[in-house]
């Protein structure tokens, strides 16, 4: 009896590995400083979540009496069926990711840390951003080509955006059993982009065009157009893509707190500690999904090269469209930037700034990269309204 009611009796190989696989999240978190802030949460909900009988984490009690320890892909079904989540992590994810509020919350976080200044002064960078949502386009054909289902496609394809939140709130509203896969393989590539992205950069251009040289110098935006922008950008893309209003409507309150100049302590709480606290849930959350009887299937396998896919074709879109707009430019920008037109903010932009100080010690193109990078959050989630707004 003792035995029977301890989860060493239960424990799988299955469990193992994904013990194992929360531990090796961690480690990167911790060890190599890759996305600390989200790696280390999703990697400790592995571990809740694969220790047998843990029905106080991720529990579900059916109308019978049966409890489930763990969260399949089919949570909303069991929802349906009447099943109560009696777990922590359970009720937190029913409202929180059922409701899609955390990754809401999230958008509302990261849009009052996000300074639009340098694409207003430039918008021509627009362009750059929509460029790079060619892998999220890609991945969703390759995705039907192996047999995907339309609404799984789109959850797939909008992991080459690299946008957490995008990809956590579009997956739940088309594709809740994918979940699990998505949203680990986009955290997860998100912290690997300076290994992905540079071999890539390096093989689109030439030593030349890497050296180009781009002032440093920004045109000064005032204020006016800085509490214009998040109005201008909810009212265009809400008419456009009215699925995607939730989305983009609380990224650019988040954004208008941030620069109205009356809300300073709203925009401080908003990204800091309230952002801080979404995290650690979304994370947790999206860690426990991964059960290890729903994720060790070729299904989330197949996500996972997928998702690194879609970073590539991201990437390769946005350089190759900075070279074809260099044809009409008459001042040449660094093809270099276009990569940062992914939603990895700012660690694209980074990787760009280090690749274009190893070609030209002269080059700073932080700035310059951080307006593709801030273009392309929105154009992944103009992706994700197109997709809502067909399949949805």
């Amino acid at each position: 009896m003792f035995g029977i009611e301890m989860g060493f009796a239960f424990l799988t190989w299955q469990h193992l590995i994904m013990l194992v696989v929360g531990g090796v999240l961690i480690y990167l978190g911790i060890a190599k400083k890759w996305e600390p802030l989200l790696l280390v949460p999703i990697g400790f909900g592995i571990i809740l979540v694969n220790i047998p009988l843990g029905y106080g984490v991720m529990g579900f009690q059916m109308p019978d009496g049966t409890v489930v320890d763990y969260l399949p892909p089919i949570w909303p079904e069991l929802i349906e069926q009447g099943g109560r989540p009696i777990g922590f992590l359970s009720r937190i994810f029913q409202y929180g990711f059922g409701w899609g509020l955390i990754p809401l919350f999230m958008f509302i976080g990261i849009g009052a840390m996000t300074d639009f200044g340098p694409l207003i002064a430039r918008p021509i960078y627009f362009l750059l951003g929509a460029a790079a949502q060619f892998g999220v386009y890609a991945a969703f054909f390759m995705a039907l080509g192996l047999g995907f289902s339309i609404p799984e496609a789109c959850s797939v394809g909008i992991i080459g955006g690299a946008d957490g939140p995008t990809t956590v709130y579009l997956t739940t509203k088309l594709a809740p059993g994918l979940l699990g896969a998505t949203a680990i393989a986009a955290y997860t590539y998100m912290a690997m982009v300076p290994l992905i992205q540079p071999p890539i950069i390096r093989a689109m251009t030439t030593k030349e065009e890497r050296k180009i040289y781009m002032t440093p110098t920004l045109r000064e935006v005032s204020k006016t157009e800085r509490v214009i922008f998040p109005i201008m950008v909810t009212v265009v893309v809400g008419l456009l893509l009215p699925e995607a209003l939730p989305i983009i409507g609380c990224f650019m309150l988040g954004n208008l707190l941030r620069v109205s100049g009356v809300t300073d302590r709203l925009g401080v709480t908003m990204s800091g500690a309230f952002i801080d606290i979404a995290t650690v849930f979304l994370g947790v959350c999206v860690g426990a999904y991964v059960a290890a009887t729903s994720f060790l299937l070729p299904q989330p396998l197949m996500i996972f090269g997928l998702g690194v896919v879609a970073f590539a074709f991201a990437t390769m879109g946005g350089v190759l469209f900075a070279k074809l707009m260099n044809l009409f430019l008459k001042s040449k920008i660094n093809p270099m930037i276009g990569a940062a037109g992914v939603s990895a903010v700012p660690m694209a932009a980074r990787v760009v700034q280090s690749l274009g100080q190893q070609a030209n010690p002269r080059n700073f193109l932080l700035m310059h990269a951080i307006r593709p990078n801030a273009a392309g959050v929105i154009g992944t989630v103009a992706a994700a309204g197109v997709f809502l707004s067909l399949v949805g």
